[in-house]
């Protein structure tokens, strides 16, 4: 692990450069908002993007505020973190998570919370659906449907063409073939009852249609359901109603009983 200080930010919060290395030997890259508060949130990007991403800074910023420390990172692949970039591989951006929650438990840190955009709000559901160290997680935009790239470009019929050999394998990129292996539905069904989800949706998202959000909804046992109308997937001109929402969600339930 490396840490490398910034300018220092009002009220004596920093924002320290850290290295992190994942199962494989890889280093992850991440920016902790450091107030000194021994609770950390986890903060995860989407896909194609990285943890510079004005969303996560406006997190993390919103967090400062609560006095609570923050930590966005860019998952193996992306930004300045190692490893190759391979969009469908959720259970790897999983287990990258679970090494930056494994760091700070190390360092006598609590990760009270866990916030995931669009893919890394798959990736926060799947990670409290494999472990049950996190009681609080923040679903912004994630996908429910992960075989929807297959159906846009093969047709709704894929998979029982792919049974029949009508779809060849060669057809499907070789990560893309893991997401038939994550049921997000039977993920949702083993979110524990204890641990609480905000899930977060805009109505006109035009990259994971609201029907997502409706699909997790039916699904995760202990979780509240916000849509934000008119807003898109990144929240362009809905920004400061989400990070409120988020806001006032983690205020309610990081510090349960």
């Amino acid at each position: 692990m490396a840490t490398t200080p910034n300018l220092e930010q009002n009220s004596g919060i920093t924002q320290e450069k850290i290295i992190i290395q994942n199962k494989w030997g890889e280093k992850l890259v991440g920016v902790l908002h450091e107030t000194g508060s021994k609770e950390i949130v986890t903060v995860s990007h989407g896909a194609q993007r990285t943890k510079e991403h004005s969303m996560l800074v406006d997190f993390c910023i919103a967090l400062e505020k609560l006095g609570i420390s923050a930590f966005r990172f860019d998952f193996s692949g992306n930004g300045e973190s190692e490893g190759s970039s391979q969009g469908a591989d959720f259970l790897k951006e999983v287990d990258d998570l679970k090494a930056v929650i494994q760091h700070f438990s190390a360092a006598n840190r609590v990760v009270s919370a866990i916030i995931g955009h669009s893919k890394g709000g798959t990736v926060v559901i799947l990670y409290a659906s494999l472990h049950k160290d996190i009681k609080t997680v923040v679903n912004v935009s994630g996908r429910y449907k992960l075989d929807r790239p297959f159906e846009e470009r093969l047709g709704k019929d894929y998979l029982e063409r792919f049974k029949k050999g009508d779809v060849l394998v060669g057809d499907m990129e070789e990560t893309e073939m893991q997401l038939l292996n994550i049921n997000m539905h039977d993920a949702g069904l083993r979110v524990d009852q204890d641990c609480r989800v905000l899930i977060v949706h805009g109505s006109a998202d035009e990259i994971n249609p609201v029907e997502d959000a409706l699909e997790f909804a039916k699904i995760i046992a202990n979780n509240e359901l916000r849509i934000i109308e008119g807003a898109n997937h990144d929240y362009t001109n809905h920004r400061h109603e989400l990070v409120s929402v988020v806001s006032d969600f983690l205020k309610e339930n990081m510090h349960r009983a």
